[in-house]
């Protein structure tokens, strides 16, 4: 007999996100999500160290797909897990990911932080693609949401390919980080 539970399918996608046109529109006013911002990267490798993490983004989540406008990976030659995600050839390798892959779509719903130490211990989440093609064991992640608008127009977010005992000191460091990201978008706006 397998003892194995079936998955279902439907938690395995995007979360239902009544805001996407909204977020998508706020996107493009601020030209953000479609290309590499410096400054955005160097959030990423702090937020990468901090979480001692092989990856961290910043990421922008449209209708169509999730942008990594800030990115760290170990190094550009071994990018090549981020790179099994990529859905179209028009950024540069690793920045884009299918918007049913991942965990961000979950935290821009939820407007608030999620943190899996080891996503395979939450069913909802152990199924997801980024587990078997890229290798994620562990993920956080907080919302980027504008004051402005109340939009929460993508996250900011450390992954591992092994589960990892994050905790509230890592937490409060990427929070702090959103609100420097969320500062830095204030001015482009």
């Amino acid at each position: 007999m397998n003892s194995e539970l079936p998955i279902d399918r439907n938690l395995l996608t995007a979360p239902l996100d009544p805001e996407i046109e909204q977020r998508t529109d706020r996107l493009r006013m601020l030209d953000l999500g479609d290309r590499p911002v410096p400054e955005f990267d160097s959030v990423a490798a702090r937020l990468a160290e901090m979480a001692d993490a092989p990856y961290a983004m910043v990421n922008f989540i449209s209708e169509k797909q999730q942008y990594f406008a800030g990115l760290y990976t170990p190094d550009t030659s071994n990018a090549g897990a981020l790179d099994a995600a990529q859905t179209a050839a028009q950024a540069s390798p690793g920045r884009v990911m299918a918007r049913d892959h991942g965990y961000c779509p979950h935290v821009v719903v939820r407007r608030k932080a999620l943190i899996l130490g080891d996503v395979c211990d939450y069913p909802r989440f152990a199924g997801n693609p980024v587990v078997d093609e890229i290798g994620i064991r562990a993920y956080m992640g907080v919302p980027l949401i504008e004051e402005e608008t109340g939009s929460a127009l993508g996250t900011i977010c450390a992954v591992a390919s092994e589960p990892r005992p994050w905790g509230r000191p890592e937490l409060d460091a990427l929070k702090s980080m959103a609100t420097e990201v969320m500062r830095l978008i204030q001015r482009r706006g």
